[in-house]
């Protein structure tokens, strides 16, 4: 990962030349292997005690968040991430009530889960209150969830939070960035976290569900199938899924899991999206491959 802020074209980050009149961002994707995309602007580069952080107005997928050198969350494409890491896991719980969200600041899982009818009270717990401000003020389709009366923002490391809490949950969502070695969410990604923290605060038929990494055909060695393996150890059920996400330029995958069997088929899943969820899915439905991926079809 590179300086956002640098305009040398030599590593990551923004960089113009003259030859192509243009502005572009550049990203490395794996070794030997860069992403990059025209630019209309540069709207922010920052800093927070944790990250950098940048908002940059793309030519193909308009307003981008880039943090630490990833881009997370473009908004052409970002509904892809939010809908998968959310709704397959929210729609296989009978009764989702209490919802416990690890990160998650720039706002777009609350959003997701707020769509829920059936969901109660959110807690949203991420570390970086400064990048929660800069999403609250620039991520426009996201700005109504910080204000829904379901949701309680908690600045603090999850991982603390969730020891402390006396509360039990219905879902667990880990909306992190990948567990890096020496990265702030390393930990949030270990054995020991899923089975001395995470599991005992769900409750019984309680699901965790995690983004997991780049999931495609070279690239699913780096995190998603660690992170599998790793919640395999753990619960007697776990299910790994992918999508294509475009701005990513790669599959992406996420991993939800539970000590109760996931059984619905795709017709009552499907069904469930039209019972329980306002408004209209982008993504998620029952043309999208990824239904059949997580029910409980054989």
């Amino acid at each position: 990962m590179g300086d956002i802020s640098s305009f040398n074209g030599n590593g990551n980050g923004i960089h113009g030349e003259r030859r192509m009149k243009s502005c572009w961002y550049e990203e490395e994707i794996e070794q030997n292997l860069r992403w990059c995309y025209a630019l209309n602007s540069i709207l922010h580069t920052g800093a927070t005690q944790y990250q950098d952080i940048a908002l940059l107005d793309t030519k193909p997928f308009g307003k981008a968040l880039v943090i630490d050198g990833k881009l997370p969350s473009a908004e052409m494409d970002e509904f892809i991430y939010h809908e998968s890491l959310v709704h397959p896991a929210l729609l296989h719980h009978p009764n989702p009530k209490l919802i416990f969200i690890m990160g998650g600041g720039e706002g777009s899982t609350a959003r997701e889960i707020l769509r829920h009818r059936m969901a109660g009270r959110v807690v949203m717990c991420d570390i970086d209150e400064e990048v929660v401000d800069f999403c609250k003020s620039h991520l426009v389709a996201d700005k109504n969830a910080f204000f829904d009366s379901r949701l309680q923002l908690l600045i603090n490391d999850a991982r603390a939070q969730l020891e402390k809490s006396e509360d039990k949950f219905d879902m667990i969502i880990g909306d992190l960035a990948d567990p890096l070695e020496e990265g702030p969410c390393y930990q949030l990604y270990a054995k020991s976290f899923y089975e001395s923290t995470a599991k005992p605060k769900l409750m019984e038929g309680g699901i965790f569900v995690t983004q997991a990494g780049p999931a495609g055909v070279f690239t699913h060695t780096e995190v998603f199938s660690c992170i599998y393996k790793t919640l395999r150890l753990v619960f007697r059920y776990v299910v790994p899924y992918s999508a294509h996400i475009p701005s990513y330029a790669d599959t992406w995958g996420w991993v939800m899991a539970s000590d109760s069997p996931f059984t619905l088929d795709v017709e009552e899943l499907d069904a469930r999206i039209g019972r329980r969820i306002k408004g209209e899915n982008r993504y998620l439905d029952a043309s999208a491959s990824i239904l059949s991926k997580v029910s409980g079809d054989p």
